[in-house]
């Protein structure tokens, strides 16, 4: 660990300026003062401009991933863009079937962001990096001129195991008569950080459902369930995420509509504002397609843990080379649930 310069931070007042970004003595107080102690481990304790990780375990490849994040706002009912950067990249190794292990993480800061908020986000990922069981190994910080950074971005890289003897996970692998099961209800995300956004209340406070989900996939595998597809439904939710399987896999999927679990102030805020909850972001949420006999097994794993109480068998893969996604209506109609145009809402994950 580099020798202490002594803090020059006002952490209650203060706020990001640009000579945190220039390289010298302010940027390595900052990293000293927060991002070390945060994240500190072995690995970032190395100090150099990147870090010498171990080989994988033997008889295991690397599953190795990216992703960006940027929501407004940085804080809202049930996380912050911190654990909502480490719960997203964590689970993108995990809807490989992989083991996560570690994390990079590059802040892109804004001219003019307050200290405690940035304090506040970096503790945040630390305690969700623990709580997931990965280490943040190393990193990067960048200060952007005032009004054109959108207060903090996070940029973070996932990198984890895969056993060479498990069949990973794919996009390509559903096949017609697979059951399509969601590990809970649906929309829970995007509303929150909406309601946040606008200003809205509803009688029952709806919160984001952000959080890593590689226990709950541990204990589907540890049971032997077939895991054919594994997705969590973010950008464009659950109806965007089924088109990009059934276009990869060439199938086709029927939806029940009413073995879809959402919230009642969700799917009340959907209607109030005009939107379908199959299209808005989760972060907390994942598609399971299985062999149909592991459906049940897979449920009732599901429902027995916390991130999965309220999972349930929604449909099943047909085949069908249009690649069209159906959804029985509650009226017992069907429609298309077609690809998402546009964003609704911008900047959630």
């Amino acid at each position: 660990m580099p020798h202490s310069l002594g803090s020059a931070f006002d952490w209650q007042n203060g706020c990001v300026e640009m000579r945190h970004g220039s390289g010298g003595r302010a940027s390595a107080q900052l990293i000293e003062e927060l991002f070390i102690p945060a994240f500190n481990n072995a690995w970032l304790g190395q100090g150099n401009d990147g870090t010498v990780l171990p080989p994988p375990a033997p008889g295991h490849r690397l599953v190795m991933t990216t992703d960006a994040h940027v929501v407004s706002p940085l804080f809202f009912p049930g996380g912050d863009i911190g654990c909502l950067a480490v719960h997203g990249t964590v689970n993108d190794v995990v809807m490989m079937g992989a083991q996560p292990l570690w994390l990079s993480a590059g802040f892109i800061l804004e001219e003019g962001l307050l200290l405690n908020e940035l304090r506040d986000i970096v503790h945040s990922m630390s305690q969700a990096a623990r709580s997931a069981g990965v280490a943040i190994v190393c990193g990067d910080t960048k200060v952007v001129e005032r009004g054109k950074g959108d207060g903090l971005y996070i940029a973070m890289t996932g990198v984890g195991q895969l056993a060479e003897s498990t069949s990973a996970p794919a996009g390509d692998r559903a096949q017609p008569g697979d059951a399509i099961l969601i590990s809970g209800t649906l929309g829970d995300h995007g509303i929150a950080i909406l309601t946040q956004r606008e200003g809205l209340q509803f009688d029952t406070p709806i919160q984001s459902d952000t959080a890593a989900l590689n226990g709950l996939v541990a204990e589907l595998q540890t049971a032997g369930i077939d895991l054919h597809v594994l997705r969590d439904p973010t950008r464009g939710g659950l109806a965007t995420t089924l088109n990009e399987i059934a276009r990869q896999s060439g199938v086709g999927i029927l939806l029940d509509e009413a073995s879809i679990p959402i919230q009642p102030a969700v799917a009340a805020a959907c209607e109030f504002m005009g939107l379908d909850p199959l299209y808005i972001a989760n972060e907390g949420k994942m598609v399971v397609i299985c062999a149909p006999e592991h459906a049940a097994t897979a449920l009732r794993i599901m429902q027995s843990h916390p991130l999965g109480k309220q999972a349930a068998i929604i449909g099943r893969v047909i085949d069908d080379r249009h690649r069209f996604i159906q959804l029985q209506t509650r009226m017992g109609g069907q429609r298309l649930v077609d690809w998402l145009n546009g964003d609704p809402l911008p900047r959630i994950c």
